[in-house]
Parts: structure tokens; C-alpha cells; sequence
């Protein structure tokens, strides 16, 4: 096995984890996570596009919820699936709101992060993170490592 190659594929995983876990934590998430129970019944309000319409507020703060707090974690590689899982969904949502016209604009954004997330999803942190640090602290010894 090259181990220089998935050393590379590792960092790799990293530098895309910070880069966009970056991007959603302080150009999207912040400034919605913090824009109060206003903006986040206006955020809430484009899960009509999947034709639910009770409770705004709290679908707009899970989804700003999301964008922030789950890209930290993704950043960090910390509980880094369950945090894909919220982006996955807030995505699905936004380009949903794109196609339907609920929200303006094209899909397109949404469904290139929704790509890049299900690839995150189905890969992994990698090796540089926190959840592979925790794994590895926590795993059984095997016959190899005793």
C-alpha cells in the first residue's frame, strides 16, 4: 500500500474541510445564526418549497444552525457525519427553494455544496480530525497494535 498517497488524499480531505467549512461558518451561518427570530422565520419560510409551512422560526434556525455550527464541526472533523447529514438536508433544501422559485436565483450553489457534501459524507474526515483521533483512542486494541 502507497501510504504517501492516502497521506496526500488525507490532506486533501482537510484543506476541503477547512475551505468550506470557512465559507459556511463566516460568509453564510454567522450572519444568519445571529440575525434573530426574524431572519430566521424568513429562512424558514422556503421549507414551502417542500410544502411544509408550520413552524418558520425553528426550520430557519436549524438551518442557520446548520450552516454555522455544522460547518465548524465538519472544519474540525468532529462528529463530522451527523454534521454532513444537517448540510446535506439544508442543501436539499435551498436548491429545492431554487428550482421551485421559492427562493430567487439558480440552484446551482446549493446543489455544487450538496455534491460536495454527500463526497465528505461518503469519504470521511480523513485522518487529520478529531472523530479519527477519538476512533483511534477509543478502538479495541488488535493483535497488530498489542
Amino acid at each position: 500500500m502507497n501510504t504517501s498517497r492516502w497521506s496526500s488524499v488525507d490532506a486533501a480531505l482537510l484543506i476541503l474541510r477547512i475551505g468550506i467549512g470557512i465559507s459556511f461558518v463566516f460568509v453564510y451561518g454567522y450572519e444568519k445564526l445571529f440575525g434573530g427570530p426574524e431572519k430566521w422565520m424568513g429562512l424558514g419560510q422556503n421549507m414551502s418549497a417542500l410544502g411544509i409551512t408550520f413552524w418558520p422560526t425553528f426550520w430557519g434556525f436549524m438551518g442557520s444552525f446548520a450552516e454555522f455550527a455544522g460547518a465548524l464541526f465538519v472544519m474540525l472533523g468532529l462528529l463530522t457525519r451527523p454534521a454532513l447529514g444537517l448540510l446535506i438536508i439544508t442543501m436539499v433544501v435551498a436548491a429545492t427553494g431554487h428550482i421551485t422559485g421559492t427562493i430567487s436565483g439558480g440552484p446551482w450553489h446549493a446543489t455544487e455544496m450538496l455534491t460536495v457534501f454527500v463526497v465528505l459524507l461518503l469519504t470521511g474526515p480523513g485522518r487529520y480530525s478529531i472523530d479519527a483521533m477519538l476512533e483511534k483512542k477509543f478502538s479495541a486494541p488488535t493483535k497488530e497494535t498489542v
